[in-house]
């Protein structure tokens, strides 16, 4: 059987990333998001970098280009995924599954970490002491709980994408907990790797398999030449500040 490959994107800069940054600077509480989670569009830059990404995928040799693409439902991956198919001259239906959305983060959600610390001590001393990686703030997800809706994904994606090329578009935990799952890493591994190195908006991941029985291998991680091939800049935005 052909080996499946999976292009693991994280969405362009969104207008909440700005939002965040901002707040974050001015020692703020809380975020002044522009939208609920889910209806976050891209900021101009982050368009330009989704418009990289499709010259990019364009100009690949076509034994490389996506065959399929799966994309989270919220809106700046979904304009992501759109503007990177339209750049790229490629006309491929886009399968949106709730499974690649956000982690949610509850209660904690539009608050900066000093915001958390100010108005939630006792939230904040709890995600000390259980540690990001099992840390559920209420109402919300860990990176555990996200990882049980991606194993889902990606056992559904192994088998209806066997042997084939498949675009998935989503946010930079869904990406980080892919890399777990896939590559069967630990919990202080993941870690490590998203505190060295944080993904990157519009970067690429490349994940590949050989056969359904058999563990992933990461090819590339948080690849963001195509933007620097066309002088868009690349933004590390961390996608949830508490």
């Amino acid at each position: 059987m052909d080996t499946t490959t999976l292009l693991l994107v994280r969405h362009g800069e969104s207008q909440a990333n700005l939002a965040a940054a901002t707040a974050e600077a001015a020692g703020a509480e809380a975020i002044d998001v522009p939208a609920r989670d889910a209806e976050v569009l891209l900021s101009d830059l982050g368009a330009a970098q989704a418009a990289a990404l499709g010259v990019w995928l364009g100009r690949l040799p076509e034994h490389q280009r996506p065959e399929s693409v799966w994309c989270s439902p919220y809106a700046r991956a979904r304009q992501t995924a759109r503007i990177a198919l339209e750049n790229a001259g490629l006309s491929l239906p886009v399968r949106v599954d709730e499974r690649l959305r956000d982690r949610e983060l509850g209660v904690l959600d539009a608050l900066t970490a000093h915001g958390v610390d100010v108005r939630m001590p006792a939230e904040a001393q709890r995600r000390r002491w259980v540690g990001k990686f099992y840390y559920r703030p209420p109402g919300g997800e860990s990176w555990a709980d996200v990882a049980l809706r991606v194993r889902s994904l990606v056992d559904d994606v192994s088998r209806i994408e066997a042997g084939r090329r498949v675009l998935v578009v989503c946010h930079d935990a869904v990406v980080m907990v892919a890399r777990y799952v896939c590559e069967g890493l630990t919990e202080s591994e993941v870690l490590e790797i998203n505190r060295r190195t944080p993904l990157r908006n519009a970067s690429v991941t490349t994940l590949r398999q050989g056969r359904a029985d058999q563990p992933w291998a990461v090819h590339d991680f948080n690849r963001v030449d195509h933007l620097d091939d066309l002088d868009v800049p690349a933004t590390e935005h961390p996608g949830e500040h508490p």
